[in-house]
């Protein structure tokens, strides 16, 4: 069997107001033509459909179509709604989808989804869990607030919701897991924000361990494998929706497996979408310029730090937005900034790696030796012992 997940469209999110529908509707041609061109069997779209609650029209008629076309020849599709999902509306159109092999999740159940794969005639059994938040649990998961008794309430209900679903694996099926959920140890981004990714609600990959070959997750847009019990993956988002994901690549998962048997994985690497760049002129903006007249990342997006001596004009911010539409942040720095810019970065390093910076400086680029270095942690560490109450 060969299944296909993928994850987090966002359909109908906007970067700063400029639409994304166009880059969005490409995706999902390529996504149809990936699962034509390598004979899948099975496609898993593990959460958050749309952006928000109330998705805009167009939004909802590109996941239909989409959803028609990927069922052509009677293909399953299984679709979790994830946090941006407002799962009845996710799942509200079951009635009228069924018969074509798509399954719709809106809130977590305790069965798993049979599907069978027309194409080699084998079963694969699916524990899919819809985004758990306490809400959509209808429970309260720790009443005195405290965040370690909650990550391991939340941690224990996901790992019994995952437990009673996997009843129904057996070694004759395909046997996956699917969430829209963060394990611990997933490296997130600042598009997933401000959704809560973090601090109590993240889940133990323990939880996970219930028997699934594989684990398709969303919730987090970087692609990404997460330590576990057999191979539990993130397929990350289509497009990139924030600059914190800027020069990632993105891609959706293949998985060939048999029943019983070691998955094959291979991420298939998308090439829809507007790439996300940073540019940091230290020329200024005559920088800035040429690099426009020589069409530098001609179709990006575009976040834009320009180092400055004098204020910028308004003249100069029209001038730049007229020169290319792509670009979406203008940020001036001055010499004072970048000086506290760089002390605020050296605050964040640790002490050893400050002091050798300091050497470095003050001979011209030596590296410090070992011995060196260690040298001046202990004195660092005798001065706070003999400072009175450091101890306390």
């Amino acid at each position: 069997m060969r299944i296909l997940h993928t994850g987090d469209w966002h359909l109908g999110r906007t970067l700063e107001g400029r639409s994304r529908l166009a880059e969005q509707e490409a995706f999902l041609d390529e996504l149809v033509k990936m699962a034509d061109d390598q004979q899948a069997d099975l496609i898993l779209m593990a959460g958050d459909v749309y952006d928000s609650v109330n998705p805009p029209a167009a939004a909802e008629q590109l996941f239909y179509d989409a959803a028609a076309r990927l069922t052509e020849g009677g293909r399953p599709l299984v679709v979790i709604a994830g946090n941006h999902d407002q799962p009845e509306r996710v799942a509200s159109v079951t009635p009228l989808v069924t018969k074509r092999g798509i399954t719709l999740v809106g809130l977590p159940t305790a069965e798993s989804i049979t599907v069978t794969a027309p194409r080699t005639g084998e079963t694969a059994k699916i524990a899919a869990l819809p985004y758990p938040s306490e809400s959509r649990l209808n429970e309260l998961l720790s009443a005195d607030g405290d965040e370690n008794e909650l990550r391991r309430a939340y941690s224990s209900r996901v790992g019994m919701l995952m437990k009673m679903m996997a009843r129904g694996f057996s070694p004759e099926t395909v046997n996956l897991a699917m969430s829209h959920i963060y394990v611990l140890g997933g490296v997130e981004s600042e598009s997933e924000r401000p959704i809560q990714v973090g601090g109590a609600y993240t889940v133990d990959p323990s939880a996970l361990a219930v028997g699934a070959c594989y684990t398709a997750l969303g919730h987090l847009h970087r692609p990404q494998a997460v330590k576990g019990d057999g191979i539990v993956r993130y397929s990350g988002s289509p497009l990139a929706y924030s600059f914190s994901e800027a020069g990632q690549a993105k891609s959706v998962t293949l998985i060939d497996v048999s029943p019983g048997g070691t998955p094959v994985i291979e991420e298939l690497f998308l090439t829809c979408g507007r790439p996300l760049v940073r540019w940091k002129a230290k020329g200024g903006l005559q920088e800035v310029y040429r690099w426009l007249e020589e069409g530098r990342d001609e179709q990006a997006f575009i976040d834009l730090e320009v180092s400055l001596t004098e204020a910028m004009g308004l003249s100069d911010i029209q001038r730049l937005r007229k020169s290319r539409e792509g670009i979406v942040h203008i940020r001036p720095i001055y010499p004072e900034m970048e000086a506290l810019e760089l002390e605020a970065e050296r605050s964040r390093l640790p002490l050893p790696e400050l002091f050798k910076k300091f050497y470095q400086r003050q001979t011209g680029g030596a590296e410090p030796e070992e011995s060196l270095v260690n040298l001046f942690m202990e004195l660092v560490e005798q001065e706070e012992t003999e400072q009175p109450g450091v101890a306390e």
